[in-house]
């Protein structure tokens, strides 16, 4: 086969999977039950107990908090990753975040919330229950929000999986092929997403042994950390990394990427609790005070070592702090959520600025320092923090728990880890053989917005 043809193939083929998916859409669509239509058929078969009724206040609550994870996706964190990098790959960062939002939304409702969340089996993954949304109506869920929509649920954890890969492009800018880029974060949200999210939040293995995560340290934080470390090592440095200079063009767009993520934090976090309650105003201000004292402590921690603080410092220590406090956020009263901030802006500072030095690893944008050690070290806070008192299923071992919590938590970190890690290496390594994963020299050297997309972000 000539190489034209090959070059044609692997074009052709991220338009071919858009058409099968769309395909698979229409062909099942005949099938999905009408909620609507379901309604009179369940008022009418007699019912043992009252059926759960969605709370408007808390309804509308969790509408809201599912629009500000999105705002974290787009224009956040694409606003936050496209000022760091060069200025001929700012589109091409634009985008993966983008088409991240878009292709993780319609993989979720085809068939990813019933792996994720669907009737369990054997404690791994979710059944084919939910498929197209099959049942998921407007009546809430006793488990996943008893006084919210279902169908909300879903929605609120859409945004979570759509977020996770797009979090992971970051250590894969400014020399990765589009189209494996695509392939990769389809086949990982089906292999490795789904699996970890069932298995901590949707009945799985490690939620049945205790393991505690409010919103999304190793379901998020730790599988996208933990990818991007695996994925930057595959793919390889940037040409020039680290002898040539590579600053961030555009800063500003970065700080006002941080303050979009941060606000958008707030339904991360505290939209986790699935109502307008207490335990969401706990979140909210836990939340707030981490990512305020990393922030600080980070600048303070930067200005002591290199002689100046910095912006990109600065908000490199938000994210860290926001990060670090995600899985504990509902679980820890005021004083632990200042030691989560602090740990966090000490930790993933060395981790970002020594240790990436020491290992040598391109990871463009400090995801796995920022979010997978944070996320990591969160979780493990857990196991001392967790409070009952603040809502947590069980106290850590600062209050009285024991090492039970704290093993669980271990037990999470570790096995999320090696699970993505091992995951991550064999779906590149596959695309890596069909496709090929990195661009060209010549491609990376003319920037990915021309030679991935054929525009420039700017004519001047």
């Amino acid at each position: 086969m000539s190489s034209h043809m090959m070059s044609s193939m692997k074009k052709f083929l991220p338009v071919l999977l858009i058409c099968l998916t769309v395909m698979l859409v229409g062909g099942m669509a005949p099938f999905v039950q009408d909620v609507a239509a379901q309604a009179p058929a369940a008022e009418a078969a007699p019912a043992a107990a009252a059926p759960l009724k969605a709370d408007t206040g808390d309804t509308a609550w969790i509408i809201v908090a599912s629009a500000l994870v999105m705002l974290m996706t787009l224009p956040g964190l694409a606003l936050f990753y496209g000022g760091l990098t060069r200025q001929k790959n700012i589109l091409s960062t634009l985008l993966h975040s983008f088409i991240c939002l878009c292709l993780g939304s319609m993989a979720w409702v085809t068939f990813g919330y019933s792996l994720s969340f669907g009737p369990d089996v054997g404690g791994v993954i979710g059944n084919l229950d939910w498929v197209i949304l099959r049942g998921v109506g407007t009546d809430p869920h006793p488990v996943y929000g008893p006084t919210i929509p279902h169908e909300l649920f879903m929605v609120f954890q859409l945004m979570f999986a759509a977020i996770t890969p797009a979090l992971i492009t970051g250590a894969l800018a400014e020399r990765i092929r589009f189209s494996s880029m695509l392939w990769f974060l389809g086949i990982w949200s089906v292999a490795v997403y789904y699996p970890v999210a069932h298995w901590v939040w949707g009945g799985g293995w490690l939620g049945q042994m205790g393991a505690l995560d409010f919103a999304g340290g190793t379901v998020v934080h730790v599988t996208c950390g933990m990818a991007a470390l695996v994925a930057c090592i595959m793919l390889g440095k940037r040409q020039g990394y680290p002898t040539t200079p590579m600053p961030p063009h555009n800063l500003p767009l970065t700080v006002l990427g941080a303050g979009l993520l941060w606000f958008g934090w707030f339904g991360f976090n505290a939209g986790s609790s699935l109502g307008a309650n207490g335990q969401a105003i706990g979140a909210f201000v836990a939340t707030h005070i981490a990512a305020s004292t990393a922030t600080v402590l980070w600048m303070l921690i930067e200005w002591a070592h290199r002689g100046k603080p910095t912006a990109l410092g600065t908000a490199t220590g938000t994210i860290a702090g926001l990060a670090t406090i995600t899985p504990v956020a509902g679980f820890v009263s005021l004083f632990p959520a200042f030691i989560v901030g602090c740990a966090a802006a000490i930790i993933c500072y060395i981790c970002v600025v020594f240790i990436k030095s020491a290992l040598g690893y391109d990871d463009a944008l400090d995801v796995v320092g920022v979010h997978g050690v944070g996320g990591a070290t969160g979780c493990i806070l857990g196991g001392l923090f967790n409070s009952k008192a603040m809502g947590a299923a069980a106290d850590g071992m600062f209050y009285g728990g024991g090492f039970t919590l704290m093993w669980a938590q271990i037990v999470m970190v570790v096995s999320v880890g090696a699970f993505t890690a091992i995951g991550t290496y064999i779906i590149l390594k596959i695309i890596d053989v069909i496709l090929g994963l990195r661009v060209t020299q010549d491609e990376e050297q003319e920037g990915l917005d021309t030679s991935q997309h054929g525009e420039k972000a700017y004519h001047m």
